[in-house]
C-alpha cells in the first residue's frame, strides 16, 4: 500500500510542522505582537504627558513672569530711574520677585548699563546680548534653557508719556522646581507603566494560549493518527485558517480511511482467494487417501481436479504478482514504440480458440494504422484481461467487437461483447480487486476479480484513461484511451 505510507509521511511532516513551527513561532509573534500593541502606547503616553507637563509648567511660569516685569517695567519708566535711581520701593519689588521665583532681576539703562543686580555681581557692567538688543527694539523677549533648567524674559522699561525705551529688565529664573516635579511625576509614571506592562504581558500570554488553542486540537488529532489511533474528524472553525485546515485534514482523514478499508478488503479477498482452492486440494487429497483401493479412473479424475486447482491458484498468485508490479512506479515501464494493429492481432490470434470453444465470434475493426509509445507487455495484460472477461461473461453465440482508432493525440481501443452486462450501480466498482458482479458465476467460470483492477492500472501506468458502458442483458463495452506520445 504505497499510497498510504506516502500519506503517512505527509502527515509526519505536518505534524512536526505544527509542533516546532506554528506553536512555538505563532504563540511568540502573538504575544510580542500584543505586547508592542499594548506597551508602545503606554511609553509614548508618559513621553507625551511629561514633555506637556513640562511645557505647560514652564509657558505659565514664563507668563507670571512676563505679566510681573511688565508691572515692575512701568513703575520703573514712571519713575524716572534713570536720573533718580532705583527706588528703594521698586528695590525691594525687585528683591521680592527674586526671592519668590528663586531667580535674578538685572536692570539695564539705554547705555547698556546694569544699574540693578539683585545679586550684586555685575551691578555697573555692561550688558550686551541677543535678549537685550530685541527688548531695546521694543517688544519683550522670553527663552526657555531646558538643558541649563531656566527661563530668561527681557522686558523693554518705556516712559511714560513718549513710549520711549529707556531701558531693559531681564529676568533669569530657575526651573528646578518644575524639573523636580518632573521627576516625581515620570517615576510615578514608571510604576504605572510597570503595572501596565505587566498587566499587558498578563493579557497577551493569556490572549496568545487562547489563540493558537485551536491548533493544538488540531495538532493532537494529527498526533493521534500518525501514532496509530483512530481520530474523530476535525470540526475547529474558531477561524478561517483553522477551518480550512480542518477541510483538509478530514478529506485525508477520509482518504486514510477508505485506504485502510481497501487494505483489509484486500487481505481479506486475497486469504479467502488463496485458501479457497488450497481448502478443495485438501479436500481432493483425503478423498484419494481414505480410499485405499481406489481404481485407477478415480485416481485420475481427482488428480485432474487437483491440477485444475492447481492452475487456479497459480493464476490468482500470477495476478496478484501482476498488481503489485503494477503499484510500483513509472521507472519500470519498458516504453518503445510499437505496432497498436499488430500488437492487438497477436491478443486476438491467442484468444480465438478460447471463444471458439465458448461459440463466441470474435470480430477486429481498424479504422487506421496505429503506432505508438507503450509497454507491449503490459498493454497486452490489459487487452487480454478485457477480451478474455468479454469471451467469458458473454451470452451463448455471442459475439465479441474490438476496434482501434485514432487522432493526432490519442489512440482508442473499444472492446463491446453481447454478454450479461453489469447493472449501473456495480460498474463504479468493478475496477476494485477481487470484487465482482455475479460472484456465482465469477467463481464457476474460474474468475480472479484481478483482471480489470490491472486492465485500470495498465492505462492509468500509460496516462491514459479506461470507462465502461453497459446494460444488463443488453452487453458491455470498455472504452480505452491512450496517448500516442507517452509522457512520463
Amino acid at each position: 500500500m504505497s499510497i498510504q505510507s506516502g500519506e503517512l509521511v505527509t502527515i509526519l511532516g505536518v505534524r512536526r510542522y505544527i509542533k516546532f513551527r506554528f506553536f512555538k513561532s505563532l504563540r511568540f509573534y502573538i504575544i510580542l505582537l500584543l505586547m508592542l500593541v499594548g506597551i508602545i502606547p503606554c511609553v509614548v503616553m508618559k513621553a507625551m504627558v511629561l514633555e506637556s507637563y513640562e511645557k505647560r509648567a514652564v509657558d505659565v511660569r514664563t507668563a507670571e513672569i512676563q505679566n510681573q516685569c511688565t508691572i515692575l517695567c512701568n513703575q520703573l519708566g514712571g519713575s524716572h530711574y534713570l536720573e533718580n535711581g532705583v527706588s528703594e520701593i521698586i528695590q525691594s519689588e525687585l528683591i521680592q520677585l527674586s526671592n519668590i521665583y528663586n531667580g535674578r532681576i538685572m536692570v539695564v539703562n539705554n547705555d547698556f548699563c546694569i544699574v540693578e543686580d539683585t545679586y550684586d555681581l555685575e551691578k555697573g557692567k555692561t550688558m550686551v546680548s541677543e535678549d537685550v538688543m530685541n527688548s531695546f527694539g521694543g517688544k519683550a523677549v522670553s527663552r526657555y534653557d531646558g538643558e541649563n533648567r531656566f527661563i530668561e524674559v527681557a522686558s523693554p522699561i518705556k516712559a511714560e508719556d513718549e513710549g520711549e525705551v529707556l531701558g531693559v529688565m531681564l529676568v533669569s529664573v530657575s526651573t528646578d522646581t518644575i524639573a523636580a516635579t518632573k521627576a516625581l511625576l515620570g517615576r510615578k509614571a514608571n510604576i504605572a507603566e510597570l503595572i501596565m506592562i505587566l498587566v499587558v504581558m498578563a493579557a497577551a500570554v493569556f490572549l496568545g494560549t487562547v489563540m493558537v488553542r485551536p491548533f493544538a486540537k488540531i495538532t493532537q488529532s494529527i498526533g493521534d493518527l500518525t501514532d496509530g489511533y483512530d481520530t474523530d474528524y476535525l470540526q475547529v472553525y474558531t477561524y478561517e485558517e483553522t477551518g480550512l485546515i480542518s477541510d483538509a485534514f478530514n478529506k485525508m482523514l477520509g482518504r486514510l480511511k477508505s485506504l485502510d478499508e481497501s487494505r483489509q478488503e484486500f487481505v481479506s479477498n486475497v486469504s479467502h482467494e488463496l485458501k479457497t482452492p488450497l481448502t478443495s486440494m485438501k479436500v481432493l487429497s483425503d478423498s484419494i487417501l481414505m480410499q485405499k483401493d481406489a481404481p485407477v479412473k478415480l485416481y485420475q479424475e481427482f488428480m485432474g481436479d487437483l491440477s485444475e486447482e492447481i492452475e487456479r491458484e497459480n493464476k490468482i498468485i500470477n495476478d496478484l504478482l501482476a498488481l503489485v508490479k503494477m503499484d510500483k512506479t513509472a521507472a519500470d515501464m519498458n516504453i518503445k514504440p510499437e505496432n497498436i494493429n499488430e500488437v492487438i492481432e497477436r491478443i486476438l490470434k491467442r484468444l480465438r480458440p478460447l471463444a471458439a470453444e465458448a461459440d463466441i465470434e470474435v470480430v477486429y475493426e481498424s479504422f487506421r494504422p496505429v503506432t505508438a509509445e507503450i509497454d507491449e507487455v503490459k498493454l497486452s495484460l490489459a487487452v487480454t484481461n478485457l477480451v478474455e472477461n468479454a469471451i467469458k461473461y458473454n451470452s451463448e453465440e455471442g459475439w465479441v467487437h474490438v476496434s482501434l482508432n485514432a487522432d493526432h493525440k490519442y489512440f482508442y481501443i473499444e472492446i463491446a461483447d453481447s454478454g450479461i452486462g453489469i447493472p449501473e450501480e456495480e460498474t463504479e466498482h468493478i475496477f476494485e480487486r477481487f470484487y465482482r458482479v455475479d460472484k456465482s458465476h465469477s467463481r464457476e467460470i474460474g474468475g480472479t476479480g484481478l483482471g480489470l483492477s490491472i486492465a485500470r492500472n495498465v492505462v492509468v501506468m500509460h496516462r491514459g484513461a479506461i470507462k465502461v458502458f453497459s446494460q444488463p442483458g443488453e452487453g458491455t463495452t470498455f472504452s480505452v484511451r491512450i496517448p500516442i506520445n507517452y509522457a512520463g
